[in-house]
């Protein structure tokens, strides 16, 4: 895991200079060395900022190949590269590292952009081809690396994240449409919060010479039609086939030359990947766990069970308001998005304490919901939409019930009038998934805080048709399952912008940790995406394929309990701490009033009526209020300004 820029001028020079600040930005992600390098034509330039994980010797980047006319730098992780590296020697190529990111190189001199195809893991990468004079980047299949750009004149700024570009000199602006549309829930997976900054998508490569630019999409997830042949596979089969597909995507992860530790909470997810590691392993397995002094949030006990379930160490780290505080304002600079709670704000204490005890790698959960339908929405788009033989008072009975055992996580509590913007929702996909309907709802209360000048910028503009447009609706989603239609759209926005940034790659290597997410092995999510919904949701069971492939490596307690989402307890139901009155003092600041979206006269009459409000009323405005407070420290620790 590293941090990589790329500089690339069409006809001028580029500044030596702004390519050293732009990667001493990134020092945090790779603390363990800092080179560049820059063509003889001073064209094109790259830096490096290295976090040893795999050949702690020889692995320096930039790497270039014998003939010295490809460069490259690499961030993350390319696993079972050492059969690769056997390959390339064997077709006669001259490897002179042991790094696995030297794999990149010699499989693009033999198979072009195609080589992407050989690259399994969570990567991004800048790589000069000084023969055609092309620029390729890459980016993994799901986005678990970032990897940004903007180009300013003639010249192409890429980086692993946006702070870089703004030290190269990109201007650090506000986008507006992009406000609008990341407080409406689907910000386009190739946005960012900032003018004239994108993102290689996930899955995509961007390629770039003297006369053009263009981005080329080289995977996407592929579920089935209702019309496709039934699959050949029982129940049983599938259980072992997917059992012995992770167990293998969590092997490949154990490879790294520094000791690997494991997050782990309450849940499924993370106790099946340390059960399944645990397997692997001669010494106990490091893990780390969050704790909170609001019992209904707290998982310490179950993380205790499943710790003590593989013979594993733990590490509880407390958490408590006061922390939140003091970290909110270095989550934000790390994470560069708004948040909807302070759970970003744990996954950096996480790596944090991680890092303080000596660990620079660790297997994490996360991308299971995403692929098995693990959130309570997602049943209840199950339960609304893809079933076929239940009666309606059985179907209400059990709509009733999630409700009840999901309370907590207030964002599901929806009401069942479809508003205005999502009309366009039904119109293209024949249903409006749950999460977007949430969306939808909880944007319509940020609306009611708009100035009356940002309002009328965007009142006749449909966010959701926006972001409709951009997805490929009859390629990927026409003729599916309803369930997984919904799990496709909220790959393309929630997986991305919120689990794999805000409580992934940014918060892990604000402390020079790099997080391995072994759901999100292309294997398995190809394996897992032919799966029927019926074996990934059955009744009021989310994930139970997951649960009977992982069944031999849990506690009792981990098999039978329903998923319950990683929240952190709201600021808002200990007004009296240091954190809700950190949020107050920002909101009525000067802070707030500069932000130019927002009339702070009706922020702070929502303030002002917080006090009259229930616990429920008061944690169902939570994530409007985290998201206020996140502009508002954007703002400050980026500078920046109306465009």
């Amino acid at each position: 895991m590293c941090g990589i820029v790329g500089f690339f001028s069409k006809n001028g020079t580029i500044s030596e200079e702004s390519l050293k600040q732009a990667t001493q930005t990134l020092h945090h992600r790779g603390p363990d060395g800092q080179n560049h390098w820059i063509a003889s034509h001073r064209r094109v330039g790259l830096g490096h900022t290295r976090l040893s994980i795999i050949d702690l010797r020889t692995g320096e980047q930039p790497i270039s190949n014998e003939q010295e006319n490809l460069h490259i730098v690499v961030n993350g992780e390319f696993y079972d590269f050492e059969q690769i590296r056997d390959d390339l020697k064997r077709w006669g190529y001259r490897v002179r590292t042991n790094s696995d990111s030297e794999i990149a190189l010699h499989l693009y001199d033999e198979f072009g952009t195609q080589c992407l195809q050989y690259l399994r893991g969570e990567f991004a990468f800048v790589l000069w081809d000084e023969r055609n004079e092309l620029l390729f980047a890459g980016r993994d299949r799901f986005g678990i690396k970032p990897l940004y750009y903007a180009v300013i004149g003639d010249t192409l700024y890429l980086a692993s994240e946006v702070k870089a570009l703004f030290a190269a000199g990109v201007p650090a602006q506000w986008d507006y449409e992009s406000f609008f549309q990341d407080n409406s829930g689907v910000l386009p997976q190739d946005r960012t919060l900032f003018q004239g900054v994108y993102q290689v998508p996930p899955g995509y490569f961007l390629l770039a010479n003297r006369y053009h630019m263009q981005l080329i999409r080289y995977w996407d997830f592929n579920y089935p039609r209702i019309d496709a042949p039934v699959s050949k596979y029982s129940e049983d089969e599938y259980i072992e086939k997917l059992r012995y597909t992770l167990n293998e995507a969590i092997r490949v992860r154990l490879r790294a030359d520094v000791p690997i530790g494991c997050y782990l909470s309450g849940g499924l997810d993370s106790s099946t990947v340390l059960g399944m590691a645990a397997t692997h392993m001669s010494e106990p397995i490091q893990t780390f766990t969050i704790s909170f002094d609001y019992p209904a949030y707290n998982e310490e006990a179950l993380a205790r069970e499943a710790a003590i379930r593989a013979g594993a160490k733990i590490h509880v780290v407390p958490v408590r308001q006061s922390d939140l505080a003091d970290y909110f304002s270095d989550t934000i600079w790390h994470g560069e998005m708004m948040i909807n709670n302070a759970g970003s704000i744990c996954k950096l204490l996480l790596s944090k304490a991680a890092r303080d005890v000596g660990y620079k790698a660790v297997l994490t959960g996360e991308g299971s919901d995403e692929i098995f339908g693990g959130y309570a929405d997602l049943r209840r788009d199950m339960l609304l939409y893809n079933t076929q033989d239940r009666d309606d008072n059985t179907v209400q009975e059990l709509l009733e019930e999630l409700r009840r055992n999901n309370a907590i996580a207030s964002g599901y509590l929806v009401s069942d009038e479809r508003s205005k913007p999502v009309k366009s929702v039904q119109q293209t996909l024949g249903f409006v998934p749950t999460w977007i309907q949430i969306c939808s709802e909880t944007s319509l209360k940020i609306r009611s805080l708009y100035s009356s000048e940002f309002t009328t910028q965007f009142a006749n503009q449909d966010a959701y048709r926006v972001w409709l447009n951009q997805i490929d609706v009859q390629g990927q989603l026409a003729g599916r399952e309803p369930v997984h239609q919904s799990l496709y759209v909220r790959s393309k926005i929630q997986l991305l912008h919120l689990l794999l940034r805000m409580y992934g790659d940014g918060m892990e290597m604000a402390y020079s940790v790099e997080g391995r997410l072994p759901f999100l092995d292309h294997h398995v999510v190809e394996l897992v995406c032919q799966i029927p919904a019926s074996l990934k949701i059955r009744g009021m069971t989310e994930k139970y394929i997951l649960r009977e492939a992982a069944r031999p490596f849990l506690t009792d307690t981990v098999y039978h309990r329903q998923k319950h989402m990683f929240l952190s307890p709201p600021p808002s139901l200990k007004p009296n701490e240091i954190f809700h009155q950190l949020t107050e003092d920002t909101l009525r600041s000067s802070v707030m009033a500069s932000l130019p979206f927002f009339n702070q006269a009706k922020v702070i009459a929502l303030l002002d009526k917080l006090p009259e409000m229930d616990d429920s009323q008061r944690m169902s405005l939570d994530p409007i209020l985290m998201r206020l407070l996140s502009a508002c420290f954007l703002q400050e620790r980026f500078g920046l300004t109306a465009r």
